[in-house]
């Protein structure tokens, strides 16, 4: 599902520059769980941002489900970032005044999908976190675990095949934290390529396949022999 061949990512600081990616090459097929982790600077960030398109390379070949992504133009990368990917962050990015099923609605309403379609896909989505019974609530009333059960519904009501996980359990105690890496691990049993990026080893740990950087690098592939 994902090849990335000799992938570069360099920025220019001053009169310096940064190689936040360095010669990295990789293969995740569909259906894999992956943790990504190393310090911070390592280039955990940057692979997720090529990875779901919201960054392009410097040089090297990104490939994702057989296409080459350089040749993507903006509407399709935009395409592609709505249909095949579903993005969490460790800030919720929900909207304050929107309820829970309206939040997760969002991404169908920006793709044109027909109210009747938004309000069942809505309910399927919020069903498969556990938070049926919370989707009239709005998000000052919910705790911070739910907030981000409602971002992961959010992230999968368009049914992607890979979702983008950066540090989803940061803002959370160990408890709820837990909770969402069972639900993004249940989702994954459900045959979803899920990517994490964490700095906790216990997280990552969890992982089918983890993968090590530091300094742009991939120094360590468990899935390598």
């Amino acid at each position: 599902m994902i090849e990335l061949i000799e992938v570069c990512r360099d920025y220019v600081v001053g009169d310096q520059v940064v190689h936040a990616l360095d010669h990295v090459s990789l293969r995740i097929p569909a259906g894999d769980y992956v943790s990504i982790m190393g310090p911070s600077g390592s280039g955990k960030s940057t692979l997720l941002n090529i990875l779901g398109l919201m960054d392009r390379p410097t040089a090297g070949i990104y490939r994702l489900d057989g296409v080459d992504t350089s040749t993507m133009n903006d509407e399709e990368l935009a395409h592609a970032r709505q249909h095949q990917i579903g993005f969490v962050f460790q800030s919720f990015h929900l909207v304050p005044r929107l309820n829970a099923l309206e939040n997760v609605e969002l991404p169908m309403i920006l793709a044109g999908i027909p109210p009747k379609q938004r309000h069942s896909r809505s309910l399927g989505a919020l069903a498969k976190v556990g938070l049926s019974k919370r989707a009239d609530h709005r998000p000052n009333q919910l705790s911070g675990g739910e907030r981000q059960r409602v971002a992961i519904a959010r992230a999968i009501v368009m049914q992607p095949k890979l979702l983008l996980a950066d540090e989803p359990t940061g803002n959370l105690d160990s408890k709820s934290g837990g909770e969402i890496i069972a639900i993004l691990e249940q989702l994954n049993g459900q045959g979803l390529t899920v990517l994490v990026v964490t700095h906790d080893p216990a997280i990552g740990g969890r992982a089918r396949r983890q993968l090590q950087f530091r300094d742009g690098r991939l120094l360590h592939d468990s899935g390598q022999s």
